[in-house]
């Protein structure tokens, strides 16, 4: 049987994987399913340029890691749009439903949580939610102990003759990534003699924000469909949403903005 479009990219399969479980089912529900598996399919994606990009960053290929800069910066903002989608469905139409998730939750998943890692998000008290599910386990664990954007971004600048470091090259890469005076000031350096290393800089910036914004528009749509209820999972909901927010992955690039 020769290739098709539905064999090759398997439609019957992910046409079958939208199960609802309220009764009837509830019309909504669909819209739901189908909003959170885009997300996951594009989370995927975005990791998977993300390991390019940081592959092309220690390679000191510029204009390839420029390239997918752009590309994860316009998946993320397709990903924000989608929330304005999920928001034509009211606070009514999600509780017509929302009792059956049970503790499924946003909260767990799996490949945000291996995003956040990939951008120097770590923190080891997280695996505890996954550990009755190996997979997951095992793919945010190979992601904690793996170097982040920051440090091959670091590499980058060293390969461009600035004298980053050696500790800071070399740093323990399951740690927070701390603001540094030193760092700080190469980057101005970057800024001020350096117009391709700072547009490097600058798509750091934007993507940063990127993820802050998806932050925000999530927590707004939370807010309200749910004001503040309880999330599903047993989370906090729109608490946790919170305590996440305006709080940037790459501390040092924002910090210098006032002395540019």
């Amino acid at each position: 049987m020769s290739l098709t479009y539905s064999s090759y990219l398997k439609v019957h399969e992910l046409l079958s994987l939208q199960e609802a479980r309220s009764d009837g089912p509830e019309h909504d529900e669909m819209l739901f399913i189908i909003i959170h598996q885009v997300y996951e399919l594009w989370f995927k994606e975005m990791l998977h340029e993300m390991d390019f990009l940081c592959g092309k960053l220690v390679e000191n290929d510029h204009w390839r890691a420029l390239h997918t800069f752009r590309r994860v910066l316009t998946i993320l903002k397709v990903a924000v749009r989608q929330i304005d989608i999920l928001e034509t469905m009211t606070p009514i139409e999600f509780l017509t439903f929302r009792n059956r998730l049970d503790s499924a939750s946003g909260f767990q998943s799996y490949q945000f949580r291996e995003l956040e890692f990939a951008l120097g998000y770590k923190r080891q008290g997280i695996f505890e939610f996954y550990a009755d599910d190996p997979v997951a386990y095992q793919k945010m664990k190979k992601r904690y102990d793996a170097p982040t954007l920051w440090d091959a971004f670091l590499h980058y600048l060293s390969l461009n003759e600035y004298a980053i470091p050696k500790e800071i090259l070399q740093r323990d890469v399951t740690q927070p990534i701390d603001p540094s005076p030193e760092i700080q000031k190469i980057l101005l350096n970057v800024y001020h003699g350096n117009a391709a290393a700072g547009r490097v800089c600058e798509r750091m910036v934007d993507l940063d924000e990127g993820l802050q914004e998806w932050r925000y528009r999530h927590v707004k749509m939370v807010e309200r469909t749910i004001g503040t209820k309880q999330g599903t999972g047993g989370s906090s909901g729109t608490q946790y949403l919170k305590g996440t927010l305006f709080k940037p992955f790459f501390p040092d690039l924002w910090a210098i903005r006032a002395e540019l």
